[in-house]
């Protein structure tokens, strides 16, 4: 992530005729029982697989559900540096919704997005080297991989807006001043002065974002990248998805909601995606809920039939 110029950043029970069972057998038929001969073993109940049979199949379950869980659902990332403070710490873990991308929805300001390094804004950022366990951690979704270059910052401005910075601000995003009190780093000031990116005035064409970090004196987002093929901007076609929960650290658990001055009127429209977001988590209870409903369904049923 960028550092500051920061630094780079459900049993169906089987039916009888009722009157059968006081009738004797017709004539010339036989019981199955005369049909037995002595010797002829009598079926039991099919004894049920032991637990360590079943562990290995529990676990695959497990893997395959992360894992897609990770491809259309969330994954989990890691906030590697303090371009976010203090809404994001060096350490929490949050988790990227990745779900509502796949029904057409973009970024929208206000949201803290995850991206892929649009045009090496990592260059020279040191590349973590992780063991075995690690990769595979990172495989399934339990860990952020550490091949993939990706920063985390908040939208500011989306395709067809002018953001602009003028002395220590504010950000004004159309004209329209924000009022980013509430998650700019206590101590810094909205627009940062300084002849390198910090002041500017943007028109971002459509299938672009401007994302900047809440600790504006220290992080390179895209003030700081104008120079790059993009020109700063980050395409849509890059961004992973909309970082909804800290989910860890445990006493850091929170969610992450636009601020309320990025609902301003005259701040421009666009389309609102928050029914959807709550798919999300909703689906992933439901997914990890899978794997035990089946070994519960597994180990009962044996039961019923003795």
């Amino acid at each position: 992530m960028g550092a500051a110029v920061p630094a780079a950043d459900s049993a169906v029970t089987p039916g009888s005729d009722s009157g059968a069972s006081s009738d004797a057998p017709a004539s010339g038929e036989r019981t199955r029982a005369q049909d037995q001969g002595p010797g002829d073993p009598t079926p039991g109940p099919k004894k049920p697989r032991s637990f360590w049979k079943e562990l290995p199949i529990l676990i695959g379950i497990a893997l395959v559900l992360a894992l897609l869980i990770k491809t259309f659902l969330v994954q989990a990332f890691s906030i590697p540096s303090d371009s976010m403070q203090n809404t994001l710490q060096q350490g929490d873990r949050v988790l990227v919704d990745k779900l509502t991308p796949w029904f057409g929805s973009e970024p929208e300001r206000g949201e803290v997005v995850v991206f892929h390094d649009p045009d090496n804004w990592l260059a020279g950022e040191p590349t973590a080297d992780p063991n075995a366990l690690q990769k595979v951690l990172s495989w399934i979704g339990l860990m952020p991989s550490a091949e993939e270059k990706d920063l985390i910052k908040r939208v500011i401005g989306v395709g067809g807006d002018t953001v602009s910075c003028k002395g220590t601000g504010p950000v004004k995003v159309n004209g329209k001043a924000l009022n980013d009190t509430s998650f700019v780093y206590a101590g810094n000031t909205p627009c940062s002065v300084d002849d390198q990116g910090g002041q500017f005035t943007v028109k971002i064409p459509k299938g672009y974002i401007w994302v900047m970090g809440d600790h504006r004196q220290n992080s390179r987002d895209s003030r700081y990248n104008q120079d790059d093929s993009h020109h700063g901007m980050v395409p849509v076609k890059d961004v992973v998805g909309r970082a909804v929960v800290i989910a860890w650290p445990i006493n850091r658990w929170d969610t992450l909601p636009v601020p309320d001055t990025f609902d301003q009127q005259d701040l421009g429209d666009q389309s609102s995606a928050s029914g959807a977001l709550t798919a999300a988590p909703d689906a992933v209870a439901l997914a990890g809920m899978v794997p035990v409903a089946l070994w519960r369904r597994r180990r009962i049923a044996p039961a019923e039939t003795r």
